[in-house]
């Protein structure tokens, strides 16, 4: 797991439109990077439709959002469109971002082992660096704490 003032790696990777993105954290004040297990599932459902509506919130705040998961990218598309996501969500199928920001290995469901991505939350100023890292988070509300948080960090 990164820690506030590690500097993130860089994230290039396809997004739910099928294009290949590079998330650029000059391009905002902040940057939210955020890890979900599986798409339209219904944890990670109310992660993704809490960011959705907040996002007045982080517009406001000049606040990035990207969602990060293993599905194949034409698992995201649907998704996005089925809950008018407004941000973008990459695909990671090979869990290689997902690793590097310590968000990815071995987890157990229903008796079975298998790798895949943990529910990891980063937060990174315009120069990359973490500012904000949650661990194993609740979906839940997390948008609201998240922005809440940003606000802090600026007063």
């Amino acid at each position: 797991m990164l820690e506030p003032g590690d500097s993130a790696p860089e994230i290039t990777l396809t997004d739910h439109r099928g294009e290949t993105v590079t998330v650029d954290p000059t391009a905002a004040d902040h940057t939210v990077v955020y890890f979900y297990p599986r798409a339209d599932t219904p944890g990670c459902t109310d992660e993704a439709c809490g960011f959705r509506d907040e996002w007045d919130a982080f517009e406001a705040e000049d606040v990035a959002v990207v969602g990060i998961s293993d599905d194949p990218v034409e698992d995201l598309e649907p998704f996005a469109a089925k809950y008018d996501l407004p941000f973008t969500l990459l695909s990671d199928p090979d869990g290689a971002v997902s690793s590097a920001y310590g968000s990815y290995g071995e987890k157990q469901m229903f008796g079975n082992t298998f790798d895949g991505v943990f529910r990891n939350t980063y937060v990174l100023d315009d120069e990359g660096t973490v500012v904000l890292a949650y661990e194993g988070v609740s979906p839940e509300d997390h948008a609201v704490e998240i922005i809440d948080d940003v606000r802090g960090l600026d007063g």
